[in-house]
């Protein structure tokens, strides 16, 4: 079993950056690839940005390339993602996943295995 702990979300106002990160324990992740995910109030989840188990590979939605990075230190067992240039649309509960799927930096939740509580952010206007 994998148990996914998200952390870094709050507060900020647009224009503001975050770094959300992802602590995985219960075994080693550095052979899953892992994903963001995020949903909105009243809105269907939705893929943020996604890495492949090297790290090689690397798969962001369109409404958040250029603003945010995915990244992953295999030695702490945890997953990144950097955002910057926060708009108010970027409101969401941020949720971590992984996917034994390891090659592949892919954005399909129904690819992913495990999944983390998730955290929130929230932008301001």
């Amino acid at each position: 079993q994998v148990q996914l702990v998200e952390s870094g979300g709050g507060l900020v106002q647009a224009g503001g950056s975050l770094r959300l990160s992802c602590a995985a324990s219960g075994r080693t992740v550095s052979n899953f690839g892992m994903g963001w995910f995020r949903q909105a109030p009243g809105k269907e989840r939705e893929s943020v940005a996604a890495i492949n188990w090297t790290g090689e590979y690397t798969y962001y939605a369109d409404s958040v390339k250029g603003r945010f990075t995915i990244s992953r230190d295999n030695a702490k067992n945890t997953v990144y993602l950097q955002m910057s240039s926060l708009k108010p649309e970027d409101t969401a509960v941020y949720y971590c996943a992984a996917t034994r799927a390891s090659r592949y930096a892919t954005g399909q939740s129904a690819w992913y295995d495990y999944w983390g509580q998730g955290t929130q952010v929230t932008v301001s206007s």
